[in-house]
């Protein structure tokens, strides 16, 4: 008798999930922004999520949450029921959690639903530095070591990585780096000859160099891009930079594990018919990035290579708290 109830509440659960699977969203959504209110993840996610919400035929209520880096939002959908009905707006920040000492937790938690877009890195210079792309710039610290100003940001941002990426590939530069409280202080600085060199997004410094007020030296990219097609990606400089490319920052949806296949199917599919929306596109392109609408086995395997990537690098800068491998974050390549 006793086998016979436990399948019958069995068989009622499994009924019960699946029409919840079938009738969703039959509530609103919550919808968790990991930044405040006008940042650029928050831009994102209100663009995108009414023309995903048209798709899915559900409402989703955005709320701005901050605080610990972005943690503090990680952790709420983290401990949120895994029924679809609360998303995690977030940026590449947690993927580096660990190994920065700010969690426990990262994207490993959870299941992407759409990876929308990332950033693109370029490398720019003062109009009057004393090179014009990448080579000649490797080959002037070379001949001139400690002359060199390259801006920096602080550990995890864009300038710190992909000047440890620079010196994983290149071995270690022989520059000054100068700090900034963040890009666009830099880039006004690179303008007026302050420093020479600035890694940088290629949105914030598009208009600069097209005004002829910065000089780019590559695309940190696999491949040239539409909006600059003259400009070299770096990986025809030293194919070596493949290892860790595409990277960049990036924006996503996730849910937490264990949320039912079809509902992660509905909401996938809705974010990808959101991605491919006019207004959606002219954002991102505006700002210079890249679209991707990837999900599933694409998402998780891009997450992968990033945290991987990146990770290590910052962990062969000293710039971690602690090792990946402490988290079992493999080595690129391994």
């Amino acid at each position: 008798m006793k086998n016979v109830v436990l399948g019958a509440m069995s068989a009622i659960a499994f009924g019960v999930t699946g029409a919840l699977a079938d009738d969703y969203p039959s509530k609103e959504i919550q919808g968790i922004i990991q930044w405040g209110a006008g940042g650029s993840t928050d831009t994102v996610m209100r663009s995108v999520t009414p023309h995903a919400e048209e798709a899915l035929g559900g409402t989703v209520v955005m709320q701005n949450m901050t605080g610990a880096v972005g943690a503090i939002a990680l952790n709420h959908v983290a401990d949120s029921a895994a029924d679809g009905y609360t998303l995690m707006m977030g940026a590449e920040n947690p993927m580096l959690y660990k190994v920065m000492g700010l969690g426990d937790k990262d994207y490993g938690d959870f299941i992407p639903i759409s990876i929308l877009a990332r950033g693109t890195p370029i490398l720019v210079a003062n109009k009057d530095a004393p090179f014009d792309d990448y080579a000649g710039m490797m080959e002037h610290i070379r001949a001139n070591p400690g002359s060199i100003r390259f801006g920096a940001t602080g550990p995890g941002g864009l300038p710190s990585v992909i000047t440890a990426m620079i010196n994983s590939v290149e071995g270690k530069l022989d520059v000054i780096a100068v700090p900034y409280d963040g890009d666009g202080p830099a880039l006004t600085a690179l303008q007026g000859g302050a420093i020479d060199v600035m890694p940088a997004v290629l949105g914030v410094a598009i208009e600069g160099i097209r005004a002829g007020n910065m000089k780019s030296l590559a695309v940190f990219d696999t491949s040239t891009i539409e909006k600059l097609p003259d400009v070299a990606a770096v990986t025809s400089f030293n194919e070596a930079y493949n290892t860790y490319l595409p990277w960049g920052p990036f924006f996503g949806v996730f849910v937490p594990k264990g949320t039912p296949d079809d509902v992660v199917a509905k909401l996938s599919a809705a974010y990808a018919e959101g991605v491919k929306n006019p207004e959606f596109v002219d954002l991102m392109e505006g700002r210079g990035f890249t679209l991707m609408g990837i999900s599933g086995d694409e998402a998780s395997a891009f997450l992968s290579k990033w945290q991987q990537g990146t990770a290590w690098l910052m962990q062969d800068a000293g710039l971690t708290k602690a090792s990946p491998e402490e988290f079992g974050i493999a080595r690129p390549g391994e």
